[in-house]
């Protein structure tokens, strides 16, 4: 692989990748720049090429960050035991403080045209593992009888497109903290998937 992990007192390669995404949250993928980013940690530019070859190879290993963190999340509540609609909440939850917190607005369908065709294969297969362990979790919530019955794909990529549109508008400076909205989009899409009694 071409990026490094680091060593002793230097920046590690997730205080990078979370530099990184802040500034390409802030201006953007094409408008941020390795000066910028490297500066932010106080690093030279040459010195960022330690870890990384260029700016595309840092936005892949933000989605891969971002995609092992999911799907982390996700094998964690499908092992959970607890109930279908509880697991779902979880993983809203989760993915919110991922997108928002863990790597300051890298989400798994923004930016995906700055990719090489490789990387780019890359992070939508992952993306779609993801995106088939939400279904099942789904598929489980109407073989319980929690969930309504439906279009369990629709549904999911509305889902997934609702999470990843929240960098879009989200102000870390607003007033709604991360945990806020995360309890709050948990409340509306769990609310939109329960049975409704005629």
């Amino acid at each position: 692989m071409a990026s490094r992990e680091t060593i002793g007192p230097h920046p590690t390669r997730i205080e990078i990748l979370k530099s990184a995404a802040a500034a390409f949250r802030r201006l953007g993928y094409h408008g941020a720049t390795v000066e910028q980013i490297a500066a932010a940690l106080h690093m030279k530019k040459g010195n960022l090429y330690y870890y990384f070859h260029n700016k595309e190879e840092i936005l892949f290993a933000c989605h891969q960050y971002s995609l092992e963190r999911l799907m982390g999340l996700l094998h964690e509540v499908e092992q959970s035991g607890l109930a279908p609609d509880v697991k779902v909440r979880r993983l809203i939850v989760a993915g919110v403080h991922t997108i928002l917190d863990e790597l300051h607005g890298t989400a798994l369908f923004l930016d995906l045209e700055a990719l090489s065709p490789a990387h780019l294969k890359t992070i939508i297969a992952g993306r779609d593992q993801f995106d088939q362990g939400l279904r099942r979790l789904l598929e489980e919530g109407v073989k319980a009888g929690v969930f309504d019955r439906g279009d369990i794909k629709l549904r999911s990529f509305a889902m997934l497109g609702a999470l990843n549109w929240i960098p879009r508008w989200y102000d870390p400076d607003g007033p709604a903290t991360s945990q806020e909205i995360a309890d709050r989009f948990a409340d509306y899409l769990i609310a939109g998937l329960r049975v409704h009694e005629a």
